[in-house]
């Protein structure tokens, strides 16, 4: 196998087409994304004398502690990644090793993450750290999520769902004070925010930047990969969210309820209306994004928001764990500091 950059927006978006596992984190549009917001890119692809069998986006992020490199959900490989065999798997991992050893060097990285999108299994961490690669302290992104075939019909979905969210979605249907509208509009991204600041305030995290969701936007409009969907009662903007649309799945992404509807069924409405959008745009999966189970991580952050999706039905995908390639002794000053920041954040 051999490993070479790929320039051609078609040959990557057509591979990435015929791959069962994959999120937007390795979409051409992400890449543009990072761009916009200063951060350097590769884009390289795997293959031998068949053909190209595995892409990967590489990403030169910065943070206070220095350059790392980045692969978030990655490598993707053809066909089905999480059944992928084991042989392949460990030549693709042995083969991007060597060239993030060699990126790094020249971008004076400390570390590389990867945070990929395989099956969490033994055999999967095996060729992790049979590469050389140490389980990392924290997350970059999702390391499970939650998803539903939404290749059923509409009526079939909400007789899949809980019936207290089948039902909310039906009252909410019927609330003529009740609406949804769509916009990509990049003005919008305030609306969102302006909301997006309450939730902030109420549950004390680290909020995305006005700048990082005006790129995001940005970025997947070009292709029309996305949409805000917002929810007014009463004319008032009670709910909103940002929902991505690539390569045959719908992606739930950021999403802010006003702490004053706290009680109304205005996210489940909203959230339907997203589904049914994704299935408009012949989507097949929906991903709820990140997931965590409710009964053994009950004090989790996402413990409530899992809730809240496992009501519309589907089942938890659970990833291999993040590692890191060590690139410098400067690596451990940031371990440290991460272990710290999880413990902090009871993660």
């Amino acid at each position: 196998m051999e490993i070479k950059k790929i320039e051609n927006k078609e040959i990557w978006e057509d591979f990435l087409s015929f791959c069962r596992d994959k999120t937007f984190l390795q979409s051409w549009s992400w890449g543009e994304f990072n761009k916009a917001m200063g951060n350097k890119i590769w884009r390289f692809g795997i293959g031998n004398e068949s053909g190209l069998l595995s892409v990967v986006l590489v990403i030169g992020a910065k943070a206070k502690r220095g350059v790392f490199l980045l692969v978030p959900h990655g490598p993707v490989i053809k066909g089905g990644g999480l059944k992928s065999n084991t042989e392949l798997k460990t030549g693709i991992i042995k083969l991007l090793s060597e060239k993030l050893r060699a990126l790094g060097k020249e971008e004076k990285a400390a570390f590389a993450r990867i945070n990929p999108i395989w099956e969490r299994t033994q055999e999967n961490r095996q060729i992790f750290e049979g590469a050389g690669l140490k389980r990392a302290p924290i997350h970059a992104h999702p390391e499970a999520s939650w998803k539903l075939d939404i290749s059923l019909s509409e009526e079939d979905l909400l007789k899949n769902m809980r019936k207290t969210a089948r039902y909310l979605i039906r009252k909410a249907a019927k609330d003529r004070d009740i609406e949804i509208f769509q916009s990509d509009k990049i003005e919008d991204i305030k609306k969102f925010d302006k909301l997006y600041q309450q939730v902030v305030k109420k549950q004390h995290f680290i909020p995305f930047s006005v700048k990082y969701l005006n790129n995001e936007l940005a970025s997947f409009k070009k292709d029309n990969q996305i949409s805000l969907f917002f929810a007014k009662y009463k004319g008032e903007i009670a709910a909103c969210s940002f929902v991505i649309f690539h390569s045959s799945i719908g992606f739930y992404h950021h999403a802010a309820l006003s702490p004053k509807f706290n009680k109304f069924p205005i996210s489940y409405y909203l959230q339907w209306n997203a589904i049914k959008e994704a299935k408009k745009r012949g989507c097949k999966l929906y991903d709820f994004w990140g997931y965590v189970s409710p009964k053994e991580n009950s004090n989790h952050p996402w413990a409530g928001p899992t809730l809240f999706k496992m009501g519309f039905g589907g089942k938890a995908y659970l990833y291999t764990e993040t590692y890191d390639l060590i690139l410098s002794p400067k690596y451990y000053l940031t371990y440290c500091f991460e272990k710290i920041r999880k413990m902090k954040r009871h993660l």
